[in-house]
């Protein structure tokens, strides 16, 4: 895809997390978007009503796959695997990829699912660093029309996100009841960083005044997020010069030099500007910041060649910088859409749903965490720290900036060591059920780039061990 601003064009990577802005479109530019790409009529993808029980991918654990209603005329998708440990007593997690509009099937399969692709090319293979190694995973297909999920794109903003989300586990504890009383935790990567705080605050709501079944929710986590664009935007400079590496940062070598962060920086000052008066209420700021921001803080690095995702490598496939191409004909085989119930072509990542969040951008989520955390749940941000988009520094940055209740004792707490197998992996800071983890030599996708490190980490704050940790070595 292009991004284009100034009057140029610039093709540029995506991932499966996190697709990189794209020029802004009004919304009579997005129906006419839909309309040619006929997603302004109703869609028949024979969607089954009975969920199915797949075998493939990892056969020694029970599954469940299928569609659930959450609104009129849309159905979201979701493939879930049973706990390798114990899944009757082992909590329940739900995984949502960001994008906006990827989908969470791409991170089943590349990241801490059950499987990878075999590297021959045909089939599956075993993930030994599955999270499913001692959880119950859910990997949701959201917002609708993202991957395998069906009805139109009309989600745009993160009410419609936590509404739908909160519709869809109701319809998930109807279905199958065996799960109701499991600790419920809520982890995404990415975009995530909007759509995990307003999904967990909105159950949250929801549990304290609605009739309908309370979900179990203990905790949420998210990965490389974008969360709290107002300062995380004031990172970029100083994570494109070195990487953070005065701060503890591992990347081996900057992308870019000197003067170019300087004129970065100073691209910093409108961008967060703008952000700031989004968050106001001014709607047109949020276009504003969404171009400015964007071209100041993104295009600079993009120039350079290097993986946004990854500042150790080049983006060796544009316009992709990954290859994804075999977990799509893995999903698009028959074989398989039989398996799971789906009739529907797969794809990674869903450009329309994407340009319907362009409004939604540049908000700040941060401020759903305080009441979380005063309700006593436990809240993890966890960061690859050579990973540029969504980097390690402009995550810290918010998470010591965020006022609440116990903002004193986390800013006042100790970077310690985490270590996996003997070998220091990363550093947490935790105080009051906040936790911080910056995962060393990890990109955007922790769980690909480091899934020993990401399961054990999983593992430790779903068991509390961060919270109860004063020392973090296993």
């Amino acid at each position: 895809m292009a991004l284009r601003f100034a009057g140029f064009a610039l093709t540029v990577g995506l991932a499966g997390a996190q697709l990189l802005p794209e020029q802004p479109v009004d919304f009579d530019e997005l129906q006419r978007l839909m309309e040619k790409e006929g997603l302004t009529e109703g869609q028949d993808f024979a969607v089954p009503t009975n969920l199915s029980n797949p075998t493939i991918c990892d056969s020694s654990v029970k599954q469940h796959s299928g569609y659930l209603d959450v609104a009129v005329g849309v159905k979201y998708f979701f493939w879930m695997f049973e706990s390798r440990s114990k899944p009757s007593t082992d909590p329940l997690v739900l995984w949502l990829t960001g994008g906006p509009g990827c989908s969470s099937q791409l991170a089943l399969l590349a990241e801490n699912g059950p499987c990878n692709m075999a590297k021959n090319g045909t089939g599956t293979e075993k993930n030994p660093y599955s999270w499913t190694s001692n959880a119950n995973v859910i990997w949701v297909d959201q917002p609708a029309a993202t991957g395998f999920s069906t009805g139109l794109p009309l989600v745009h903003d993160e009410d419609g996100v936590a509404s739908n989300m909160y519709n869809f586990m109701q319809e998930f504890y109807k279905a199958l009841p065996q799960y109701k009383n499991l600790d419920f935790f809520i982890f995404g990567e990415s975009y995530a960083g909007h759509y995990v705080p307003a999904v967990s605050h909105y159950i949250w709501q929801k549990n304290q005044a609605d009739s309908g079944f309370k979900v179990p929710l203990k905790g949420l986590g998210i990965g490389n997020g974008l969360t709290d664009p107002q300062v995380q935007y004031n990172w970029y400079p100083d994570m494109a010069f070195d990487g953070g590496k005065s701060e503890g940062g591992t990347l081996e070598k900057g992308v870019i030099g000197r003067v170019g962060t300087l004129a970065m920086k100073a691209a910093t000052v409108p961008c967060v500007k703008q952000i700031a008066s989004c968050n106001a209420g001014d709607a047109n700021a949020c276009t504003t910041a969404y171009a400015i921001c964007n071209y100041g803080e993104l295009i600079p690095y993009q120039l350079t060649g290097h993986n946004p995702y990854d500042m150790r490598i080049k983006c060796e496939k544009p316009p992709l910088c990954y290859d994804f191409s075999k977990v799509e004909t893995f999903l698009n085989d028959q074989k398989t859409q039989s398996q799971l119930g789906v009739n529907k072509k797969w794809g990674s990542c869903n450009r329309i749903v994407n340009m319907a969040f362009q409004h939604d951008w540049m908000k700040n989520y941060q401020n759903k965490l305080p009441d979380l955390l005063g309700a006593g749940l436990q809240v993890l941000i966890y960061a690859g720290d050579v990973d540029y988009i969504c980097n390690w520094l402009g995550n810290k940055k918010w998470s010591l900036a965020m006022d609440w209740a116990h903002k004193s004792d986390f800013n006042s707490a100790e970077d310690k060591d985490y270590q996996v197998e003997g070998q220091k992996a990363g550093r947490l800071r935790s105080a009051k059920g906040f936790h911080f983890m910056q995962v060393f030599q990890a990109g955007h996708m922790v769980p690909m780039d480091q899934p020993k490190v990401a399961l054990q980490m999983l593992n430790d704050f779903i068991q509390g061990k961060f919270d109860a940790a004063t020392s973090i070595v296993v």
